[in-house]
């Protein structure tokens, strides 16, 4: 694997960077974080259409940009230093993969345009009662009826499902051979019996929703019953996207770390020319580089398909939550008795890196699935 940037990709970043500083600074997200929608939808549509990131993994053919993992974890790891309040995690990473994973050619030519424009807002609803990410886990059962499906059931932590105008839907259905199989179904977001409901967390930049399905009609993506594949495709790229964006939370708090201990003085002197002090910072550098290296390298698996991607790809989502939030509970130490402040804006990166830890499965579950697949 090539494991380095191009220059194109370098300057990809510069430009994604940019708008980042200009439509996501602090007070921005702040304002936004108060706010239902969570997000600002003149934002979005620059961001859609300067831009194209909502595109970005979606092909040419389909209206997309046409890029890869690489290219998408380079616009995350921006977007994490910002915290950036949008819908482009639960839209343009979680639901477009299921639907590239577990579509036909016809849904993909229905759906993906409109998304890849920005113009319609998707979601993945995955998780149920148990907080499990993973397909063993799912009760939900689609139910035939007339040649429609029919669902029931309740969706937990949906990103941004109470918004969504298209809900990619995980459920249990049997397939040709009669098995019990997994099944991605799409559904409307204003259909009749759903039942949307925005859950009170502790991140206020990342919006996530309880769904109720009330015998809801539901459209099958791809063949019933058949989408166990295309879930664990799903699911790996999403711990490759999530990894690189905590890694750019991450790098920003060790820059705000560092320029805040050469301006707090103590007995007459910076802080961060106290021995200590650089002795932390070099360790919290090491953490930073280590598990930002895991995180490119598992992008870059994620972009040759490589062998080990399964096994890589848990790594650098269990080392970026390990390491996002020791960074965050660092950053709030070196500052201080400020660093404890809602003025401050340290608290939102200790938000977003608790959050970001535990969604798509903790760091434990990781090592695990690490070992799993790496035995195999």
């Amino acid at each position: 694997m090539r494991h380095s940037f191009t220059d194109e990709h370098e300057q990809f970043r510069e430009f994604v960077r940019k708008f980042m500083s200009t439509n996501s600074d602090a007070t921005e997200v702040r304002r936004l974080m108060e706010t239902e929608n969570g997000y600002d939808a003149d934002v979005w549509n620059n961001l859609s259409e300067a831009l194209g990131l909502p595109g970005i993994i979606i092909p040419e053919e389909y209206g997309g940009q046409g890029f890869g993992p690489v290219e998408l974890c380079i616009a995350l790891e921006e977007m994490g230093r910002s915290l950036l309040c949008a819908p482009y995690f639960g839209s343009s990473v979680l639901a477009t993969a299921a639907i590239l994973n577990a579509g036909s050619a016809n849904d993909k030519e229905r759906l993906l345009p409109d998304l890849a424009a920005g113009k319609r807002i998707a979601a993945l609803a995955l998780a149920e009662n148990s907080g499990q990410w993973d397909a063993a886990s799912i009760e939900m059962t689609a139910i035939e009826a007339n040649g429609n499906y029919i669902l029931n059931g309740e969706k937990k932590f949906v990103l941004d499902g109470h918004i969504a105008d298209l809900v990619i839907v995980v459920a249990r259905q049997a397939n040709s051979t009669g098995e019990d199989g997994i099944s991605f179904f799409a559904v409307d977001g204003s259909a009749k019996g759903l039942n949307r409901r925005l859950l009170d967390t502790i991140d206020e930049t990342r919006k996530l929703s309880v769904l109720q399905f009330d015998n809801v009609e539901a459209t099958p993506l791809g063949e019933v019953g058949a989408g166990a594949v295309a879930l664990q495709k799903t699911l790996i790229l999403s711990y490759v996207a999530l990894a690189n964006e905590m890694m750019g939370g991450a790098q920003k708090l060790l820059e705000n770390a560092l320029e805040y201990s050469q301006l707090r003085v103590q007995f007459g002197r910076a802080v961060g020319s106290f021995q200590s002090m650089k002795h932390k910072f070099a360790d919290l550098l090491l953490d930073v580089e280590l598990a930002k290296t895991t995180a490119y390298y598992a992008a870059e698996a994620a972009e040759d398909d490589t062998e080990d991607l399964p096994a890589v790809a848990s790594m650098a989502k269990a080392y970026a939550s390990d390491t996002y939030l020791k960074m965050a509970a660092a950053c709030i130490q070196i500052h201080g008795g400020i660093g404890f402040t809602w003025e401050n804006d340290t608290h939102l990166y200790f938000k977003r890196a608790k959050s970001s830890e535990v969604f798509l499965g903790g760091p434990t579950l990781h090592r695990e699935l690490l070992i799993q697949n790496w035995n195999k």
